[in-house]
């Protein structure tokens, strides 16, 4: 999902289960590394700076989360990469409890190996399919979330069961009244895809927002797309502002934005579900 990379054996690496090579090599753009998987960037990380967020669909869901209310936080990740945001959530929130569900384990182990978490962070990161692996999470923490974060691939495709209504019922179940839901939805011209993943996530959480590019929200070009999900209005008085300002001007649609974003869009079932539309070479922007 992004800029394609020469082929190297000098970084660390691993053959993935579900085939594929990743690695991890230092930054072409700015400090830290980046976790590379079949020559497109997946995660990006600085270990001496762990609130330095790179990827622009990243620094949105920081923002998202810089508005939630004071206080560690309990957060469950479905998708690990290189653990960008749990490393984030810790630096910002000291004291979280945070589990992540990867289904790749050899990723999992590369990068605890060479890019490893901070001393005493209570991440627990669990391999598995991240649907399956809701429903093995502790029965404690049905109802407490405060953040739920779905941001997972297979290549460079959202899988299709991860798309559905009832997917998205099954995270609501782990969010607190007020908690928050973050998703990560590629898509391209005409946004079909993501509009029917807002819709379907809207049938399950009535507060949403949706976070992009002001070209990629027009659908003029393929990009991320941030869905944000509350059954509690969200917490985003300041958001506007921070987005407009840059550096990679964006907005947050809204209300009635909201409503004729989704007009029209059919909500996406398990019987009906597809993968993500394949990304070209510009979805990871910087």
């Amino acid at each position: 999902m992004g800029r394609t990379r020469a082929r190297d054996t000098e970084h660390p690496q691993a053959r993935l289960d579900h085939g594929g090579v990743a690695r991890i090599v230092p930054s072409a753009f700015t400090s830290g590394f980046e976790l590379i998987v079949d020559d497109t960037p997946q995660s990006h990380v600085d270990l001496d700076d762990p609130t330095h967020l790179h990827f622009e669909y990243v620094v949105r869901m920081g923002a998202v989360i810089d508005q939630l209310p004071p206080g560690p936080l309990t957060a469950v990740h479905l998708g690990a990469g290189a653990l960008t945001l749990p490393r984030y959530v810790e630096a910002t929130r000291p004291g979280s409890r945070q589990q992540v569900i990867e289904l790749e384990a050899p990723l999992a182990a590369l990068v605890r190996e060479h890019l490893p978490l901070p001393r005493g962070a209570a991440i627990r990161v669990r391999i598995g399919d991240a649907r399956a692996g809701v429903h093995k999470l502790p029965p404690a923490l049905t109802g407490t979330c405060d953040l739920v974060i779905s941001d997972v691939y297979s290549g460079a495709q959202t899988p299709a069961h991860l798309t559905s209504v009832e997917f998205y019922r099954e995270l609501r179940a782990l969010l607190k009244p007020a908690g928050v839901l973050l998703v990560n939805v590629a898509d391209g011209p005409g946004l079909a895809f993501a509009r029917r993943q807002a819709a379907t996530i809207a049938e399950v959480l009535p507060e949403v927002g949706v976070l992009a590019d002001t070209q990629v929200l027009k659908g003029r070009r393929f990009g991320n797309l941030v869905i944000a999900a509350s059954a509690s209005p969200l917490p985003t008085d300041w958001l506007p502002r921070m987005l407009a300002a840059g550096p990679h001007p964006a907005k947050i649609a809204q209300g009635a934005e909201v409503l004729s974003f989704i007009q029209g869009a059919r909500v996406v079932t398990d019987s009906d579900a597809t993968a993500s539309p394949r990304p070209d070479d510009s979805l990871f922007l910087r």
